[in-house]
């Protein structure tokens, strides 16, 4: 069974598409499959295999990254890649995959009929995360983001940052009131 999230961008402007509109315009924004184990992303050629979570928690926990740390310009496959250590500590952990797995569902429940990735705009997300941004799980998730995707040096460019300088010479060598990246 082949099942298709739509990763909603930050700043949407429209409401969801239904199916035959979706099909019939070719797509809009990225489109998450959801096949055996494994999250798919066909318009940007990447998947991540999953081996503790379900694939669907994967899919939500990568639309639950992107809007606890907004980047538009931010591919999906660096969110995906920041969440997938919680499949990695999850296979190690079972309590971790109790808190997690029990999180999504939670946070799906929290948010109507469709779960989570159903709720089509940023703002009726960000509102479910608000009410549950004091629990364990919630400050798991948003933990790990911060290194998850922050420590990425594939996304450094796209914020501008040159990275750590001590082994091109120092700041001092190199412009160090050059601020520009900020």
């Amino acid at each position: 069974m082949v099942t298709i999230y739509e990763s909603k961008p930050v700043h949407e402007t429209k409401p969801v598409l239904s199916r035959r509109e979706l099909l019939k315009r070719g797509g809009v924004g990225a489109l998450l499959v959801i096949s055996g184990s494994a999250v798919i992303s066909p318009e940007h050629a990447w998947g991540l295999e999953t081996s503790a979570l379900k694939p669907e928690t994967m899919a939500t926990l990568i639309q639950m990254a992107r809007d606890i740390y907004p980047h538009d310009q931010v591919p999906d496959k660096y969110y995906a890649i920041a969440v997938k250590a919680h499949d990695e500590q999850a296979g190690k952990d079972p309590a971790h995959k109790d808190l997690i797995e029990k999180g999504i569902a939670d946070l799906d429940l929290k948010s109507g009929k469709d779960g989570y990735t159903g709720l089509g705009w940023e703002e009726q997300r960000v509102a479910v995360l608000r009410d549950i941004e004091d629990t364990p799980f919630f400050q798991a998730v948003r933990g790990g983001l911060v290194v998850g995707l922050y420590n990425q040096k594939e996304v450094w460019p796209i914020f501008g940052y040159e990275g750590e300088s001590y082994s091109k010479g120092g700041y001092m060598a190199r412009g160090f009131d050059d601020i520009e990246w900020l």
